[in-house]
């Protein structure tokens, strides 16, 4: 495959006294546009211009003109605002490895905004990462097990178990209401005599950028995979549930086992690749999710950066 260059998010920086209002005449002012412009540099860095939680709404509204729920994501979020989401509840002293937003689902968000509201005490960047970059980066045995794609698994309980609600994922407690979503989507789907609700997704694991046409990795494989969750996690979870029990799982299109060696190398490889932005409270970072995947660092303190996407 080519070479991909290196690559490094493009900071914007406000004058001295600069608002919100000042980064949204920036943003009109931007070369091709914020939509070109956002695609020619991946990812655009605002810092200095005083955003706070009060004045956030108004500079999303101009960033994401259509700001979209949260609706099948796999990931623990708290709702804080319209269509504004706390980003992954995960435990800070974890890495959050590697991935593009959704990747799994048959839609997905074409924009992101991290907003940071609190700066972390310590650590707790936002790595981000060139997805062409990350699919050239693996083994041509890795890239051609993949090519036909992969098979994702959900196991949602009814209100209580291990990982998310049916009722949380797809923000609604209407079986009606989940079951046009995920006909439209193209899964399959088995409500249990439990109440919980098992899902079935075939998806791409690579996909093309509709404006570069530049192929890039996008699926969330070494996520959902137990070889992903670090030998420890995935023991304790083997002694508690079987394979076929698990709140997530994946395989190969065909259902065959993904080894657990590809897991590491796909992991390991995006996060030996990112590029970390660090907060500072008042910061945001707008990336094209098709381009970069984003994980996050390890932190100390308290942290707070809040999420919100856009088609």
């Amino acid at each position: 495959m080519a070479s991909t260059a290196a690559w490094a998010p493009t900071e914007i920086k406000a004058a001295e006294g600069g608002g919100p209002e000042e980064l949204l005449r920036r943003v009109d002012a931007l070369e091709g546009g914020l939509t070109g412009a956002l695609t020619r540099e991946k990812a655009l860095v605002f810092r200095g211009f005083g955003i706070t939680p009060d004045t956030l709404d108004p500079v999303l509204d101009r960033l994401l003109p259509n700001r979209l729920a949260y609706v099948h994501g796999n990931s623990p979020r708290t709702k804080v605002g319209g269509n504004v989401y706390t980003s992954t509840e995960y435990p800070q002293e974890f890495t959050i490895s590697m991935h593009n937003e959704m990747s799994y689902a048959h839609a997905w968000p074409a924009r992101l905004a991290f907003f940071c509201q609190i700066t972390p005490g310590g650590g707790g960047a936002t790595p981000v990462l060139d997805a062409a970059l990350w699919l050239e980066s693996l083994d041509p045995e890795v890239r051609n097990a993949f090519a036909s794609g992969v098979r994702y698994v959900q196991n949602l309980h009814d209100g209580y178990g291990l990982g998310k609600s049916w009722q949380d994922t797809f923000e609604t407690s209407d079986r009606a209401d989940v079951e046009a979503f995920l006909k439209d989507a193209g899964a399959e789907w088995t409500w249990r005599r439990d109440g919980s609700l098992r899902v079935e997704s075939l998806r791409p694991s690579t996909t093309v950028h509709p404006v570069t046409g530049t192929e890039v990795w996008f699926n969330q494989a070494d996520q959902w995979h137990p070889a992903g969750l670090g030998d420890e996690t995935a023991k304790e979870l083997a002694r508690i549930l079987s394979a076929d029990e698990l709140p997530q799982s994946v395989t190969f299109a065909d259902g065959s086992p993904i080894p657990a060696e590809y897991v590491l190398q796909i992991r390991d490889r995006g996060l030996d690749h990112a590029v970390d932005v660090d907060w500072r409270a008042g910061d945001l970072l707008l990336i094209d999710n098709l381009l970069l995947a984003h994980g996050r660092r390890p932190y100390t303190g308290d942290r707070r950066v809040l999420v919100a996407m856009s088609d």
